[in-house]
C-alpha cells in the first residue's frame, strides 16, 4: 500500500495518524520527489512557524564555522553560538504560561525540583546538517524503504533514514534507531550517578563502533548480514570497573536474530554471553537508574510494545548544548540535576510517539512517551512510566552539532529518576579528547569475543 501525503501540515498530521499502524513505509515517486524541496532532504518541513520563532532550514551547521578551530581528535566542538544570550528563563512559577510547549517530562521536572529547576530558553538554531551522499540515500530509502518481522527489522533502505517520509511510530523509532552517525567512530565518555547530594566518582569508558548501517559499500539493508552496529564498550577507570568490556552484535531484523552480546569480566578473567544486555535489565554503569534498552534514548527489539504517533507538535528541547559539553564535569554535576546554569532550550518541531506495553509483554515501562527532533530524528527526551502508570523517569538527550562531519549528535544523555531523587549521566564528554567520527583503523575482525578478553587484560 502507497500513502499520498497531503501537502498541508495539519491534513498530513491526520493521514499521519490514520495510519499508525501501517507497516510499509514505501511512497509515490511525487512524495519522495518533496525531499530537498518543502521538505528539507532529512523529512522534516523546511519552512519555519507562524511567527518566526522556528526559523526556515537552510542547510544546517555541515561545515566547521568560521568562528571556531577545530583539529580533529584535540579537545570538544567549540561553541558556535556564544554570541547568543538567553531569551527567557522558564521556571516553575511561570511554567503556566509556556504550558503548551513543555513537554510532561518537564512539567514534572519544574514541579519536582521546584527550588532549583529552570529552562533557560534561547534562539532557535536549525544547525543539523548530513552529508549530501546521505540526503541522496534517503531519497531512494524513501522509495524503497520497507518494515518486515512484524516491524522489527528494516528491509532494503541503507546509509540514511530509513523512513523519510514516515507511515508509522514503528518506523519513526527506526529512523531514531539506524540514524546517520557515520560509518567507523571512536570516542571516551564519562558516566555519572550522584548521590541524592551531588557526590559521585566519574566512569571512564572508552568505546568504538562499526555502523555497518553507513558502509559506503553497502548498495541495501541485506547486503549487512543483518549486523548493523558491531560495538565495542571499555571501562577504563576508577580501578575497582577498569577491564570490563562489552561486545554487542546488534541486529537488524530483530525477529531472525536477537541481539548478540558478550562481556569480558576482569573479576573472573573470561568472557560470557550477556544476554542481560537488553530490554529492562540495568543499563551498564548506570547504579540501576536506567534501562539497558533505554541507552541512547531507545536501542534495541521494538517488539514488546504497541507503537503509535501523537502527533507533531512545537515543544522546547534541549539543543546546540556546547556550553554544557565544555563545561568540566565537577561544574556540571550538582544534586538532584545537572547545573541548569549550562543548559540551553530551543523551540523545536518534534514528533511525539508512544509505546504501550503488550498484554503478553514484561517490562519495567509500562509506557513510554518519546519526543524526536524532526530535523535530526533523534529522540530528544522521554517520559517513562512504571507498571502503576505512574511517571517514574524523565529522559533528556544533550544536543550537539558535530559539524566537521557533518552529523547531528549528542554531548550527553540524563536519565532523572524522580521516585529516588536521583539521576544518570551517560555519554558525557565532558574533559575527553577522544572522538573520532572517522576510525578508518577499525575493522570486523576486533569485534569477537577473543578481541574484548585481549583488551580487558590490558
Amino acid at each position: 500500500m502507497k500513502i499520498i501525503r497531503a501537502k498541508t501540515f495539519m491534513s498530513a498530521m491526520a493521514g499521519m495518524l490514520l495510519i499508525a499502524a501501517a507497516a510499509e513505509a514505501k511512497v509515490p515517486q511525487a512524495q519522495a520527489n518533496r525531499l530537498g524541496r518543502d521538505l528539507t532532504p532529512m523529512g522534516s518541513e523546511k519552512a519555519g512557524n507562524a511567527n518566526g520563532s522556528i526559523p526556515v532550514w537552510s542547510g544546517g551547521l555541515s561545515s566547521i564555522p568560521p568562528n571556531v578551530k577545530w583539529i580533529s581528535g584535540q579537545g570538544q566542538h567549540a561553541n558556535p553560538f556564544t554570541k547568543d544570550k538567553v531569551l527567557f528563563t522558564i521556571t516553575p512559577k511561570n511554567k503556566k504560561r509556556y504550558g503548551k510547549l513543555l513537554t510532561d517530562g518537564y512539567k514534572e521536572l519544574l514541579d519536582a525540583y521546584s527550588s532549583s529547576f529552570t529552562m533557560p530558553v534561547y534562539k532557535t538554531r536549525r544547525s543539523c546538517g548530513l552529508p549530501a551522499f546521505v540526503y541522496k540515500a534517503n531519497k531512494r530509502n524513501a522509495l524503497v524503504g520497507t518494515l518486515i518481522g512484524g516491524g522489527n527489522g528494516v528491509s532494503e533502505s541503507i546509509m540514511g533514514t530509513p523512513f523519510p517520509i514516515p507511515n508509522s511510530a514503528l518506523e519513526i523509532i527506526w529512523n531514531h534507531t539506524l540514524r546517520y552517525r557515520s560509518f567507523k567512530a571512536t570516542r571516551e565518555f564519562t558516566a555519572i550517578a550522584p548521590t541524592r547530594g551531588g557526590s559521585f566518582t566519574p566512569i571512564t569508558v572508552q568505546d568504538e563502533a562499526i555502523l555497518q548501517w553507513s558502509d559506503p559499500a553497502a548498495k541495501r539493508a541485506e547486503d549487512l548480514d543483518n549486523i548493523s552496529i558491531y560495538y565495542i564498550a571499555h571501562t577504563i577507570a576508577p580501578a575497582r570497573r577498569a577491564g570490563s568490556v562489552i561486545l554487542v552484535h546488534e541486529t537488524l531484523n530483530r525477529a531472525k536474530d536477537a541481539r548478540k552480546a558478550w562481556q569480558y569480566s576482569p573479576g573472573t578473567r573470561r568472557v560470557r554471553r550477556a544476554p542481560n544486555i537488553a530490554y529492562d535489565n540495568p543499563g551498564t554503569n548506570s547504579d540501576g537508574l536506567t534501562t539497558s534498552d533505554s541507552f541512547d534514548g531507545y536501542n534495541g527489539a521494538p517488539d514488546r510494545y504497541n507503537w503509535k504517533i501523537l502527533g507533531k507538535s512545537e515543544k522546547y528541547i534541549s539543543y546546540n548544548n556546547y556550553r554544557s559539553a565544555l563545561a568540566p564535569i565537577r561544574k556540571l554535576v550538582s544534586s538532584r540535576h545537572l547545573n541548569q546554569d549550562y543548559a540551553r532550550y530551543e523551540r523545536h518541531r518534534v514528533w511525539t510517539i508512544e509505546a504501550r506495553l503488550k498484554p503478553t509483554a514484561r517490562h519495567v515501562y509500562s509506557r513510554r512517551v518519546k519526543h524526536l527532533d524532526e530535523d535530526a530524528w533523534r529522540i530528544a527526551t522521554s517520559e517513562l512510566y512504571d507498571g502503576r502508570g505512574e511517571l517514574w523517569r524523565v529522559q533528556e538527550m544533550l544536543q550537539v552539532q558535530f559539524y566537521e562531519v557533518p552529523l547531528c549528535g549528542g554531548a550527553g544523555e540524563i536519565v532523572y529518576d524522580l521516585q529516588s531523587g536521583r539521576y544518570v549521566g551517560l555519554a558525557l564528554r565532558n574533559g575527553t579528547d577522544g572522538l573520532n567520527y572517522f576510525a578508518d583503523e577499525l575493522t570486523k575482525k576486533r569485534y569477537t569475543p577473543a578481541s574484548i578478553r585481549r583488551l580487558g587484560k590490558r
